[in-house]
């Protein structure tokens, strides 16, 4: 079998990524080569993410390659994915999911001033901060990890927002002043999670990709993906999920807010882990009923 192509953003975060991919794939005998491609969300770095697209510009060309045939696994952070992925291609595999927490850097919540500039680009970290401190200003801010951490030290912001995660694969990790607990800053669904996309029809490669599967993993990452095609939400949106396994069953804590973190709803649901995708569409239902679509009507009328 030749090397397995893997199509990957070419931030140093992405290529971090898709080295620990290619380490799993190693393990299991297979070799593989990365392919850099550039998407949508790296080259327009002036605007937010709305602006250019809402969904999916950081995996959009990435995927294009993966059904064209340029690239066998198109390699994702997760929570970058759109909810409805290209037809054709299906969620492979997934590593072992990392920290799924938010932290702070450059300052804890509580020593933030009131007024103090919080650097984020998403709206979900947006509506939360807000919620807990009401009294600092988001501050929109686009780059990868390393142009974020510069315009912190540039004195551009007070503090930002990062994924644990990233920064932990990074070897960054002493940069964190705070990891903010789950119930105060819920994560995007699929945070922490490295995906592995493939072609339905590649069945070589589909093979080879279960043989690297982490199942915990994945049975969460459809869950909180089954809650998003319910919403009909991407990652722009302020919509929060974290699914936890417990013995045969799955726990999924969901959270839709509006633009401020002045209205929020929050649904609970579980299931057995055989069917993850049916307690994702019992949580999304549960928020639709609640209203959810009218709190995230403002993003997208």
């Amino acid at each position: 079998m030749p090397p397995l192509r893997l199509g990957t953003r070419g931030s140093a975060l992405a290529r971090r990524q898709t080295e620990l991919v290619a380490e799993a794939l190693s393990a299991a005998g297979v070799d593989s080569e990365p392919l850099v491609i550039h998407t949508t969300g790296d080259r327009n770095l002036s605007a937010s993410l709305l602006e250019i697209g809402g969904q999916g510009v950081f995996v959009r060309e990435i995927e294009q390659a993966l059904v064209e045939g340029r690239v066998d696994v198109a390699v994702h952070s997760a929570k970058d994915m759109p909810g409805e992925l290209l037809p054709g291609t299906t969620v492979g595999a997934t590593l072992p999911r990392a920290d799924v927490r938010d932290v702070l850097v450059g300052s804890s919540l509580a020593g933030l001033a009131p007024g103090a500039r919080v650097g984020t680009g998403s709206r979900r970290r947006v509506a939360q901060l807000l919620a807990a401190r009401p009294d600092v200003v988001p501050a929109e801010i686009r780059g990868n990890v390393d142009t974020r951490l510069r315009k912190l030290s540039d004195g551009d912001y007070d503090a930002v927002i990062l994924a644990a995660a990233g920064l932990e694969r990074l070897g960054r990790a002493e940069l964190v002043a705070e990891s903010l607990p789950i119930d105060l800053m819920l994560p995007s669904p699929g945070q922490g999670v490295i995906a592995l996309q493939v072609r339905d029809d590649d069945a070589a490669t589909v093979a080879v990709l279960a043989a690297v599967d982490h199942a915990p993993t994945s049975t969460a990452l459809r869950a909180e993906r089954a809650l998003l095609q319910t919403l009909g939400a991407g990652c722009s949106l302020p919509v929060a999920a974290l699914a936890h396994l417990r013995a045969n069953e799955v726990l999924l804590l969901t959270r839709v807010l509006d633009s401020r973190g002045e209205q929020w709803i929050s649904v609970q649901e579980s299931g057995p882990a055989a069917d993850p995708e049916a307690v994702g569409r019992r949580a999304g239902e549960g928020l639709l009923a609640r209203g959810a679509r009218e709190l995230l009507q403002e993003f997208v009328s």
